[in-house]
């Protein structure tokens, strides 16, 4: 029996969901290898999400000082909060000054030091000497390092022939009986057409989902589309407990500032004037990793020393920078203080509040990006034919908590190993496998649900409700009762997504059916991060429970006994599993468990 001969097919070598940092890194060095290469966005690929990266690209180029990747390694690690797997973030750091000189060699228009050579600004927990002096890593254009990237890498695909399906959203993976996976299907929004495209390699670069939160600094697009891609596929979900609070987004606006800002000079002040970060981190200050800062800015509000009429944010004071500075290092924050917060930054502070900002966890990989599961023996176990990079996948080069600047280097060291990865497997397999005859049995379903539900809820009703719960019940701080609580609200909201109906039953840029579709991602990346959260009994990185405080027996709460684990949540069963962290680096010596201090 074949597939549904009604259903239109695409055939191409390699299939990429998602047009942002790494889904244009990679399938650059396919184009370039001469691979037939489709990559599918649901926007233009220069509106994709790394467009808003702000601060810069971490890389030990040492144009400023001193620097080189054992420093760099270290600070990841640490940063970490020894969660992250020291073989692939030995491999990241010792790839980053080879993917700048890539990109700075494609003719991105990086800031320049008066020699010529990169800019570089200092960036919250990097530092020389293992954790000794802030050091100048984060290589920027401006405070538009990520629009410059996408731009960059965007005009390099054109030239090398990439095909872009533009506003086409991917619904699910095919997998047949071996389990490899041979393709997707895809839905184009312009007619409403269901497409199959088949491929004898499939790489999502999805982004994050940071939309299953309330207040975030993330784009409407992300939804977590290639966590609920993999999740209904049979694959775990790795360490989806863990969130970045990014410490600065505009108070009431939750959009980005960068921590730029931060490492060009601004600072932290509650209602009294003081910069406060220098209680908490008297040697790193203003300059602390994310996690920490976020939670001392909601201690300082908790403690009744926020500021403003309601003392419910912190102010950002960047004056003392000077408006040339400003205009010359940080032009687009001079714009957002304008439009989102209605503050001239050269004369006056900015509100600011910790916001959702970036997922540490997501598809488990490898180095070279390809897709692994655990077997019985709890080894990983390669998904043929299916790779991940980027945010929305798990290398895990953040752990518990990710460095800044170490997300656009992770676009693009990852991005590049997979494209490698996969020319050498495409020269291997010359023919596609069959597809199954079920290939899109799981997407029609899906769609005939939608269309015969007239009486059921509004998407964006649930999808509200499902951002509500999650604010409210894994935010900066999180408490055993909350999170046992959010566990039982997001199950509830799982019943109400398969309850989601459709008024509109047109087919051209029908987008209530688009954000339906999203819905069912959203649900699938909420529960594992409220299960996973609600499971870990401890305090790590981003995951900072109350009821897990600082011990001699467990510093900061962290139990490495118990807990030095990564987390894998399955879709079926709602069941979580455990695997161990990789301890052991490459080529250099482990860096052994500490407690982090600053």
């Amino acid at each position: 029996m074949t597939v549904k001969s009604s259903i239109p097919r695409r055939k191409f070598d390699v299939v990429i969901v998602g047009a942002g940092g790494s889904g244009m890194r990679a399938s650059l060095q396919l184009a370039r290898a001469g691979l037939n290469v489709a990559v599918l966005s649901k926007v233009f690929p220069t509106r994709s999400h790394t467009v808003a990266a702000q601060g810069g690209i971490g890389a030990s180029l040492g144009n400023m000082n001193e620097d080189n990747w054992h420093y760099h390694f270290y600070d990841t690690v640490k940063g970490s909060d020894w969660l992250g797997d020291q073989d692939a973030i030995e491999f990241m750091c010792r790839e980053a000054p080879k993917v700048v000189y890539d990109l700075e060699h494609m003719g991105m228009p990086f800031d320049r030091n008066p020699d010529g050579t990169i800019y570089q600004r200092p960036f919250g927990g990097h530092t020389a000497n293992y954790g000794e002096k802030a050091v100048e890593r984060a290589c920027a254009a401006a405070d538009r390092t990520g629009h410059a990237m996408l731009h960059t890498l965007y005009q390099q695909n054109v030239k090398a022939k990439t095909s872009f399906f533009v506003e086409w959203m991917a619904l699910d993976l095919i997998r047949d009986d071996a389990g490899d996976v041979v393709g997707v299907t895809a839905l184009e929004m312009e007619t409403g057409e269901l497409y199959i495209m088949e491929a004898k390699t499939v790489l999502l670069a999805t982004g994050g989902a940071g939309r299953i939160f309330a207040a975030s600094t993330n784009a409407f697009i992300n939804t977590g589309d290639g966590l609920g891609m993999a999740a209904r596929a049979g694959i775990p979900l790795e360490d989806m407990e863990f969130w970045q609070f990014h410490p600065t987004g505009v108070a009431g606006a939750g959009v980005l500032l960068t921590e730029g800002c931060r490492g060009e000079g601004a600072i932290l002040r509650n209602c009294n004037g003081e910069r406060f970060m220098e209680r908490y981190a008297p040697a790193y200050k203003d300059l602390a990793p994310r996690d920490y800062v976020s939670r001392c800015m909601d201690q300082e509000i908790k403690e009744g020393r926020g500021c403003g009429p309601n003392k419910d944010y912190i102010n950002l004071d960047m004056t003392h920078l000077g408006a040339d500075t400003i205009l010359k290092r940080l032009p687009s924050v001079f714009e957002i203080g304008h439009n989102f917060a209605n503050v001239d930054i050269t004369k006056e502070p900015i509100p600011v509040i910790p916001t959702i900002h970036y997922q540490m966890g997501g598809i488990p990989t490898n180095i070279n990006g390809q897709v692994v599961t655990q077997n019985a023996n709890n080894e990983s176990v390669v998904v043929n034919g299916l790779y991940a990079v980027g945010e929305c996948s798990c290398v895990s080069v953040h752990g518990a908590n990710r460095l800044g600047t170490n997300s656009l280097l992770d676009l693009l060291v990852f991005g590049r190993a997979a494209g490698n990865h996969i020319v050498e497997f495409n020269q291997k397999n010359k023919e596609h496998k069959h597809l199954p005859a079920n290939a899109a049995d799981v997407t029609l379903a899906r769609l005939a649900r939608l269309e015969a539900n007239q009486t059921g809820e509004y998407a964006q009703d649930v999808a509200d409700d499902i951002r509500n719960a999650m604010q409210s019940h894994a935010s900066v701080f999180r408490t055993q009762a909350l999170m046992d609580e959010g566990v039982k609200q997001i199950a509830a909201l799982r019943e109400r997504v398969n309850n989601i109906g459709l008024k509109d039953k047109s087919k051209v840029f029908n987008t209530a059916r688009i954000e339906a579709l999203e819905v069912e991602n959203l649900i699938e990346a909420a529960q594992a991060t409220i299960v996973s959260a609600a499971a870990r009994h401890e305090s790590r990185g981003a995951h900072t429970v109350n009821d897990y405080g600082d011990t001699p027996e467990h510093p900061n709460g962290r139990n490495d006994q118990d807990w030095h684990k990564h987390t894998l949540w399955h879709k079926e069963g709602n069941q979580l599993t455990y695997k161990p962290v990789q301890m052991k680096p490459l080529t250099v010596d482990s860096i052994p468990l500490q407690t982090r201090t600053f």
